[in-house]
């Protein structure tokens, strides 16, 4: 038995499912269900029951669950305290960040923490929204920048910002006009997976409409879905802050969903369940100030939700 197995492990009893977790994991599906059944061999005993809906832990696997749980995040508590202890000041935080606020202020975040928090090792990891959800809970994060975190007893969150999707697609007549929800469906659209916050907000308002919510194209990648948008095959229903390069290049149109709108809550979130840093405040401060240009480009697609300083 290994760390590796146990992560293993851990992330296919949580994904119910070993394909999902092989993507959750970057890992391929048949090392993935080798890993497990070594794991099982290891112990001698069943771990999972395999269905035709995915897989489901065993009563020995659901013990296992339970103390991989508590094995994993004793080993990134080590591992942080010793990263930490060349300087009594010091201190390691793992970011958890989504894709498309990795690349308008990812690196923003990276440098103001470099300057304003020398005693900080930040290391930051890129995923979809859910799947930093998840990584937190684990404990494979301290910090999550990412939209619509649950309000869960064991999370404590920081709302930072509200910003309006737009359906984004090739550059028309239209030219930025508003245009209604009901309309904006009539599109051929391509969305992230089930699970992304960006479908899940628009899954539910369409619902919630009585309107048929019709997918042409499901693309984890925000490239991707952009790509498909400026050859004509599609449209895309983004924040407006992942196509603005493209928008102000001339190659894609935003148009700003309407009646109603559609607007997402971005949160700063960390467990409870771990102990305080000492530099939280100081690293809260750094992600509002990185924030802030974020804020100054989407104009009134954006409400910050702190008050601002000069």
């Amino acid at each position: 038995m290994n760390l590796r197995q146990l992560k293993y492990f851990v992330g296919v009893v949580e994904a119910g499912n070993m394909t999902r977790a092989a993507e959750q994991l970057h890992v391929a599906q048949t090392a993935l269900g080798m890993q497990i059944r070594q794991l099982e061999e290891d112990l001698g005993v069943a771990l999972l029951v395999r269905h035709s809906r995915g897989v489901e832990a065993t009563k020995a696997g659901s013990l296992l669950h339970a103390r991989a749980l508590a094995i994993l995040k004793d080993v990134e508590e080590a591992r942080k305290d010793v990263r930490a202890c060349e300087r009594e000041d010091s201190e390691a935080i793992r970011l958890g960040i989504t894709p498309a606020l990795m690349l308008v202020c990812g690196t923003e975040i990276a440098m103001t923490v470099r300057e304003q928090l020398p005693n900080v090792f930040l290391s930051i990891v890129e995923a979809m929204s859910h799947v930093l959800i998840e990584a937190l809970a684990r404990g494979e994060a301290d910090f999550i920048l990412c939209y619509d975190v649950p309000d869960l007893p064991q999370l404590s969150r920081t709302a930072l910002l509200q910003d309006d999707l737009v359906l984004v697609t090739p550059p028309r007549a239209a030219n930025g006009k508003p245009i209604p929800f009901v309309d904006a469906l009539e599109e051929s659209i391509a969305m992230p997976e089930e699970g992304d916050s960006v479908r899940t907000v628009v899954a539910r308002m369409a619902r919630d409409l009585g309107l048929e919510l019709k997918i042409a194209y499901e693309v984890r990648s925000i490239s991707a879905m952009k790509s498909l948008v400026m050859r004509g095959a599609a449209s895309a229903i983004l924040p407006y802050f992942a196509a603005l390069d493209e928008v102000r290049a001339g190659k894609l149109d935003a148009r700003p969903l309407t009646m109603p709108a559609i607007k997402r809550t971005l949160f700063l979130a960390s467990s409870k369940q771990r102990g305080p840093f000492k530099n939280e405040p100081g690293l809260t401060g750094a992600v509002r100030s990185s924030l802030s240009g974020l804020l100054d480009a989407l104009g009134p697609l954006a409400q910050p939700l702190w008050v601002r300083t000069a």
